[in-house]
């Protein structure tokens, strides 16, 4: 049996120690590394001119030989304004980074020694960054698709009479959501050079799986030709006519006589769910997008080492920018509603 990749040395390409031995220049340097390179130049981010701006070290600012205005590091990214050390952001990231399955924000305020207030904040900044920095163009191949269902949690009365059906639709609670996956599978090619499982996953947030939310959807994020792997419910009975369709009835059976499964899709659900129950505990449908992104990335980099993974999301932050979310959230800035993407 084949050692688990996590298990592996080369997994283990960057310690949570080493980030916090960097130094503040340290850290400097790296995000200016990973948002401008390791040249000379450097981007205003108020006038976007590219070049030797004059450097201020002991206040490690620039000042723009075109606009005159000043800049940082992190103006103009998701982290601009930050009121902490930027080592401490680095260390987030690398928290964030090794926690496979979710990382909650008292767990990182503890290690961290920040309020939840700050933690809270902090992991959304970069959940938001890895939404925004996802790539979205379109599945091909076998693509794997199903959907689950999310919050609407109501606690039964005490007394059975007093009790009613759930199942039925009038008694459904209004902040349940349905998270709607779609996972590409490795081609045969790269599954002898030893690839498994999917290859890329995207997410959406619908309020039921239903034709014609998956009408809208399956065009513009799955491309002509692919197969389609789906389980027997009729949200896809539509789809036949204008892609190949397997479909497997899980009431009867996990794997069709064929060999069809949405497998892929299900092993998403499984990694979310112990990322819901285990670590957010309850997840509200206007950040449900942002949560269950984070899931497909740590998906879609599970055979990352723990180093690529951490330069890759702290690329995100340094390419998102300003969030219109969560900057000032704890003074009342909040997003007006949910993301529901049909």
């Amino acid at each position: 049996m084949s050692l688990h990749f996590l298990l592996k040395a080369k997994a283990r390409t960057l310690s949570v120690v080493q980030v916090l031995a960097m130094s503040d220049d340290d850290a400097f340097t790296l995000f200016r590394e990973v948002r401008w390179g390791d040249g000379d130049e450097v981007v205003c981010p108020h006038c976007g001119m590219a070049r030797r701006h004059y450097f201020r070290p002991a206040r490690k600012i620039w000042r723009c030989a075109g606009c005159q205005e000043d800049f940082s590091v992190t103006s103009g990214t998701i982290f601009a304004f930050h009121k902490l050390p930027l080592r401490l952001y680095l260390a987030a990231v690398i928290l964030f980074t090794n926690a496979v399955k979710g990382i909650s924000a008292l767990q990182v305020g503890r290690d961290l020694g920040v309020s939840h207030k700050t933690a809270y904040v902090l992991l959304h900044k970069i959940r938001e960054s890895l939404l925004v920095g996802r790539e979205e163009s379109a599945l091909q191949g076998e693509i794997h698709v199903d959907g689950a269902y999310v919050g609407g949690k109501v606690r039964p009365e005490n007394k059975k009479e007093d009790r009613v059906d759930r199942r039925l639709a009038e008694n459904q609670d209004p902040d349940k959501r349905c998270i709607l996956v779609m996972r590409q599978a490795h081609t045969e090619a790269e599954v002898e050079a030893g690839n498994a499982g999917a290859k890329k996953t995207l997410t959406f947030i619908v309020k039921n799986e239903n034709q014609a939310d998956l009408g809208k959807l399956a065009p513009a994020y799955i491309a002509p030709g692919a197969v389609i792997c789906a389980d027997e419910s009729d949200a896809y009975d539509r789809l036949p006519a204008k892609y190949a369709v397997r479909r497997v009835n899980h009431g009867k059976e996990y794997r069709a006589d064929d060999g069809t499964t949405n497998n892929l899709a299900e092993s998403y659900f499984s990694r979310f769910r112990r990322f819901h129950i285990g670590q957010i505990h309850k997840a509200a449908p206007k950040y449900l997008d942002n949560y269950a992104n984070e899931m497909a990335y740590r998906e879609d980099t599970r055979r990352w080492s723990n180093g690529d993974i951490f330069r890759d999301i702290l690329g995100k932050c340094a390419r998102a920018l300003v969030s219109r979310d969560w900057c000032g959230y704890w003074q009342g800035n909040h997003r007006l509603g949910e993301s529901l993407v049909v």
